[in-house]
């Protein structure tokens, strides 16, 4: 088992200094009253292209060859690493084609093509997978989401610039779709702070790593979820290996609860998320029961890209209203 290594991490972070944001660590006086503990967010949310993939993105665009830049670059998306790899390729010249399953939110599928990808769409995640395969065997170069070191290292980014912004924290919150994210900030947090507790959070519908602990390995599952930026049909092994050995525990919550989450995170924090990133409320509810009062909660506010309509519908649908 061959894990993402700190001196990886911090070359990615040179590697991606000017073409991301660094974005803010806050304390979060909403969330802590809220929550009744001390809570600091990291608001990914806030970075290029709106959500964390921007970073992963790039420094895997970074690292290619000129033949492999020369070709362009695939990948599968539920949103946000497709919108991100899209809006990184046109920055660096290149060009992308992107490949979404029809759930994919329409604001993504436009993002991605007015910055000039091509957007191919499929019936399900699953196919989408088994396209950009294809055409990745045709010649463009493929962009994985997670399943690759660079793109885990990028990710780890966020674990580097939050384990030196933040105060003292015992416990951080890190939403799971393939596992490239918490993959990366475990691995950073695990070589800065290593006394930090990594919590992982996946949605009901998208429980591919939940599934895969339970398992001993990865396992394709039937994607449910309203939340399509965490709808992997299945982990690699990669990601796998790191969340089995630095992950304290994956928890899994209901749809409705990560959108009463954002709603939350709207109301208190004063953000405008997506269920990705609401699920870490209702998720950090139940870490707090676990260690007690005593717990100082880091949240990776990962991603806000939804709509006032999608929002609205998901309210409605829950009788959130």
């Amino acid at each position: 088992m061959s894990l993402v290594t700190i001196t990886e991490i911090e070359a990615a972070a040179r590697r991606v200094a000017g073409h991301v944001v660094r974005t803010p660590t806050v304390p979060s006086p909403g969330l802590s009253g809220l929550l009744g503990v001390e809570v600091t967010a990291k608001l990914e949310l806030l970075q290029r292209t709106g959500s964390f993939k921007a970073r992963g993105a790039v420094a895997k665009l970074l690292s290619l060859t000129p033949a492999e830049r020369a070709a362009g670059v695939v990948a599968v998306s539920g949103g946000n690493h497709g919108i991100a790899l899209a809006v990184m390729a046109a920055a660096l010249d290149m060009k992308a084609t992107v490949v979404m399953p029809r759930s994919a939110p329409a604001r993504s599928v436009r993002t991605a093509e007015d910055a000039g990808a091509v957007v191919r769409l499929t019936d399900s995640m699953a196919e989408a997978f088994a396209l950009a395969e294809r055409l990745g065997t045709e010649g463009l170069t493929p962009v994985h989401p997670f399943d690759d070191p660079v793109v885990i290292a990028g990710q780890g980014t966020v674990g580097l610039e939050l384990a030196d912004d933040a105060g003292e924290l015992t416990d951080v919150l890190v939403s799971i779709g393939g596992g490239g994210l918490v993959s990366g900030v475990a691995a950073a947090l695990r070589a800065r702070r290593p006394d930090v507790r990594v919590w992982g959070v996946e949605t009901e519908g998208a429980e591919a790593m939940s599934r895969a602990l339970v398992a001993g390995g990865p396992v394709r599952v039937e994607v449910s979820s309203i939340s399509s930026t965490l709808s992997a049909p299945a982990v690699s092994r990669l990601t796998y290996d790191h969340v089995s050995a630095l992950v304290t525990e994956v928890l899994v919550v209901p749809d409705r609860e990560a959108v009463r989450g954002s709603l939350e995170l709207a109301e208190h924090a004063k953000v405008w998320t997506e269920p990705a990133a609401g699920c870490l409320l209702p998720a950090a509810r139940r870490v707090i029961e676990r260690v007690g009062p005593g717990a100082r909660l880091g949240l990776v506010v990962c991603g806000g890209n939804a709509t006032v309509a999608d929002m609205a519908a998901w309210s409605a649908r829950f009788g959130l209203e």
